[in-house]
């Protein structure tokens, strides 16, 4: 007790190790739903579902373990939903590339992430985004989520004439997946810890009982992770036409990581006097480390989650959280038969749930000064409509910096968001 109390400061933050140690249950409770939900979707893929499983649990509990013991934040890592999804249906599925050039793609850009926290570089890229662009990227990211999630759940179907039309609504799968949108609303609301993996479970049930999927039971030996470890293909992703996806990756994550450690942060009271965050390369390092072991082992980018935020709100307040949450994932690897029992249309709620919370950045958005409302409009719309976060990303860069030419506001742009434009048309034109 009293190494845990000088190692993570527990005093000096105000807490102690037995709020840590709740803090810690909560936020793996409010995000545990990611090692159901995370080989569905990348199994899709051609990937093997149970070495996913293994490798989401570790690279979790690998980079959360590191943001608890190296950086000592209260604030969980692992592999981030939106991410997953562009891997899945935009890189491999929309541009027909092999999932291991996709892990080699993620592997490059945990790379460059290292190098730019290391560098400082984060800071001047971050810095130069504009805020409605920001806003626009985490809404857009949402909306994707909410068109495949509605698709797995068979609300929508596509159309020869309209593109897409409502589905078999009176199909008990479709019908348990709004209700289980419903469930998770309803505990969120009474703020119950834990409501999407409740939702997840309950769904499940329901679909055992009916006889529309079969249970293939809880505990089991962990399984290997030898079809995912070490398959990534870097040469592969090294081609020029991979660029703009190592970008994306790198970009996307990026704002991920720096607005949930910010958020969060500021919620618990960890930011500094100046509202600047301690410790932040040390953070970054937590990581972009997990980004590229996760890619060794199989799984897609590793992200912070503002779940974190669940554990902050009971008293977490310290790094001793995390390592109790890392924990908790490694005792996660004994359940992927849980992971392999539940149908795709039982998680699909969950999906739709984390689109509502990403689309609250529109709210955000200056909606009376036109030219940061329009190129936020464009990069939201185009992440759906297209199915590509980069594709929503590229429009907005361009509309942004064309906008801000054609009414002479040339104050707005900042070189960084020039280049960033010119490198997308250069994409656009040439490796599209």
């Amino acid at each position: 007790m009293q190494f845990l109390e000088s190692f993570f400061k527990l005093k000096e933050h105000g807490t102690t190790v037995k709020t840590e140690v709740i803090a810690g249950c909560t936020t793996f409770l409010t995000m545990a739903y990611i090692i159901l939900v995370n080989p569905l979707i990348l199994s899709t893929t051609g990937m093997d579902l149970n070495a996913v499983f293994v490798a989401t649990c570790l690279a979790a509990a690998l980079g959360t373990a590191i943001m608890g013991l190296v950086a000592n934040y209260p604030i969980a890592l692992a592999p981030g939903m939106g991410l997953n999804a562009y891997f899945t249906f935009s890189v491999v599925k929309g541009m027909g590339l092999s999932w291991q050039a996709a892990l080699g793609a993620v592997f490059i850009s945990g790379v460059v992430f290292l190098l730019v926290s290391l560098f400082k570089v984060r800071e001047a890229i971050v810095n130069a985004i504009p805020q409605s662009l920001k806003f626009a990227i985490s809404a857009g990211v949402g909306m994707f989520l909410a068109i495949i999630a509605l698709k797995n759940a068979g609300v929508i179907t596509s159309h020869p004439e309209t593109y897409l039309t409502l589905g078999n609504i009176h199909s008990p799968s479709t019908l348990l997946a709004i209700f289980g949108f419903f469930i998770i609303v309803a505990l969120e609301y009474r703020k119950v810890p834990g409501s999407i993996i409740i939702s997840i479970i309950i769904i499940t049930l329901l679909s055992i009982m009916l006889g529309l999927s079969p249970f293939k039971g809880i505990i089991a030996p962990i399984p290997s992770m030898a079809p995912t470890f070490m398959q990534m293909d870097i040469a592969g992703a090294l081609q020029a036409s991979l660029v703009g996806v190592i970008f994306v990756f790198f970009f996307v994550d990026l704002f991920d990581t720096t607005g949930t450690l910010v958020g969060v942060s500021h919620r618990a009271g960890l930011l500094d006097k100046d509202g600047k965050l301690p410790r932040l390369k040390r953070a970054l390092l937590a990581d972009s480390v997990a980004i590229t072991a996760g890619a060794v082992m199989g799984t897609s980018s590793t992200t912070a989650y503002v779940e974190s935020a669940a554990g902050t709100a009971v008293g977490g307040r310290t790094g001793l959280t995390a390592v109790v949450v890392a924990l908790l994932f490694l005792t996660a690897l004994w359940l992927s038969p849980l992971a392999a029992t539940v149908p795709a249309y039982a998680t699909a709620p969950a999906l739709c749930y984390v689109a509502v919370l990403m689309t609250r950045g529109l709210a955000e958005i200056n909606w009376d000064d036109l030219t940061e409302s329009a190129p936020a409009v464009m990069t939201t719309l185009a992440m759906p409509f297209t199915f590509s976060i980069a594709n929503g990303i590229a429009f907005g860069f361009i509309s942004y910096t064309a906008i801000k030419i054609l009414t002479g506001r040339f104050a707005d742009l900042k070189p960084a968001v020039v280049i960033i434009s010119g490198l997308w048309i250069f994409k656009l034109t040439f490796f599209n």
